[in-house]
């Protein structure tokens, strides 16, 4: 690499040195650990898809509409779609629960548009799982970068969502494109190229977080469908500008005003590996809630009754009230079950109220639970403000502080500095296993979510895309193994 490459340029011959030159074994194992925490969100994204108005039905119904070439698997299905709508259909279902993980200081979910579009892409082009993992690694670094560029340290946020835009679904297009074009044997000029192209389909904005739609949840999809494009045009010969990112009308100038970090974006790149400070979610709702719902937790462990409960005072970073506090009309009354997920005073009454499985699981996001009147009733009680401490540690690390005054004038308080999955308490591999094994399960008898945990192990050892997607097919084990050509899979 020299001073005289562009941007881009620079990102794709990392991407290209990802997948000729081999990867960190900590970073393999992490990506491999992000490949099956993708999965499991996608099937019980699945399982709780039972209503035809759901966001990923119907972005299924509308790419089995418009057909094409059977290239890759639908996760959870039978279906069977060209790439580029597998992506579609599969990066929807990976963030249809806000299940998915995210990187601090940047905010964004890396994973659940970078794994379905290389899983697509590896699936299409028969790759090995080896270079599914190199081409994961290469896609959420690479997507992590750009995000970084986005956090400036004067306004300690990314400029994307002072915006308005959701950065996830900008930046995780350009990811997914270096991602697929490793997979279709894209060299250095064509991965280059196909992240210029992608550079023109990122979108998203973010309202829906503040007062509802469905849409949201289509932007992971719709970045891996974007990237599984891009790579494929420019396999075809289409070009992209070499000058995409740091140009006059670039990526940067269009999107941010030509504000900035480079150094957060190049510097380091293949030593230092943002993909590592991509931390899971233990909780199935908006990350910003988290830390709320870890000090609710702690209180009800430690014998808090619920109905004595006065009142309750969140205090959360500044920047995140916007989206878990405003509008409060919204918020102490959400509109539907994912609506809630991005609800302070929801997520604090169910942890109070309720929780199960991981602490606070999808059992807590039901049509039940978010019209439950004694739920609603607490979530009234909750007032939301900023916090000092909290707003100090933000977005390095989510931190909240919980007090709540009982009918016999008690104060309860609790602190965290770090949510849990956070830079300072991350999830074991256990905790993992744990959560997929939950999330899977909803599913998949037990037999098919042991088969791809170890297919997903497999993956550096001889497995491949193919064999996971094929575990992922509801009544997979009534198939003979002989029409799966999986068989090695199950050991």
């Amino acid at each position: 690499m020299t001073d005289e490459r562009t941007q881009v340029q620079l990102l794709a011959d990392f991407a290209v040195a990802c997948r000729d030159e081999g990867l960190p074994a900590h970073v393999s194992d992490d990506v491999v650990n992000r490949i099956l925490d993708v999965v499991g969100n996608c099937l019980a994204g699945r399982a709780e898809s039972a209503s035809l108005a759901e966001p990923d039905q119907a972005v299924l119904r509308a790419m089995s509409r418009w057909g094409g070439i059977a290239e890759s698997g639908v996760i959870g299905s039978e279906e069977r779609l060209p790439a580029p709508s597998a992506a579609l259909v599969n990066g929807t279902l990976a963030h249809a629960l806000d299940f998915d993980d995210t990187h601090l200081p940047s905010v964004l979910h890396p994973s659940a548009s970078i794994v379905p579009a290389a899983l697509a892409a590896a699936e299409a082009t028969g790759a090995r799982g080896t270079d599914l993992v190199a081409a994961v690694a290469a896609g959420i670094e690479i997507t992590n970068r750009l995000g970084m560029a986005s956090y400036l340290v004067d306004i300690r946020n990314s400029l994307f969502f002072e915006k308005g835009f959701h950065a996830t679904s900008i930046v995780g297009t350009i990811g997914a494109a270096a991602a697929a074009g490793l997979l279709y044997g894209l060299d250095s000029d064509g991965i280059a190229s196909a992240m210029g192209i992608a550079a023109s389909m990122g979108a998203g904005v973010i309202e829906a977080n503040r007062t509802g739609g469905t849409v949201k949840r289509i932007h992971c999809g719709w970045a891996a469908h974007g990237g599984v494009t891009a790579a494929v045009l420019a396999q075809e010969g289409v070009t992209g500008p070499p000058t995409v990112l740091e140009g006059r009308f670039g990526f940067f100038q269009a999107y941010l005003d030509g504000r900035y970090d480079a150094g957060a974006m190049l510097d380091g790149l293949g030593e230092r590996w943002e993909l590592l400070r991509t931390v899971y979610k233990p909780y199935p709702s908006n990350h910003f809630t988290h830390p709320g719902i870890d000090c609710a937790l702690a209180m009800r462990r430690h014998g808090l009754d619920p109905d004595e409960i006065v009142s309750v005072e969140l205090g959360v970073a500044s920047p995140t009230l916007r989206t878990i506090a405003e509008p409060r009309e919204d918020k102490i009354r959400p509109r539907t079950p994912y609506h809630a997920k991005f609800s302070g005073p929801f997520t604090i009454a169910r942890a109070l109220l309720g929780g199960g499985g991981l602490g606070l699981y999808l059992d807590d996001f039901t049509a039940e639970t978010y019209a439950d009147e004694k739920v609603l009733d607490l979530a009234a009680k909750v007032s939301c403000v900023a916090d000092e401490r909290a707003s100090e540690i933000f977005p390095r690390a989510f931190a909240a502080v919980l007090r709540v005054q009982t009918a016999s004038g008690e104060v309860f308080e609790h602190r965290v500095d770090s949510s849990r999955g956070g830079p300072e308490h991350p999830l074991t591999r256990s905790d993992l296993l744990v959560k997929f094994r939950l999330n899977a399960g909803r599913a998949l008898p037990t037999v098919q979510v042991e088969a791809l945990v170890e297919a997903a192990e497999k993956l550096m050892s001889g497995g491949d895309a193919g064999d996971l997607l094929e575990l992922t097919r509801a009544g997979f084990f009534s198939v003979p193994a002989a029409r799966t050509g999986v068989e090695h899979a199950l050991g």
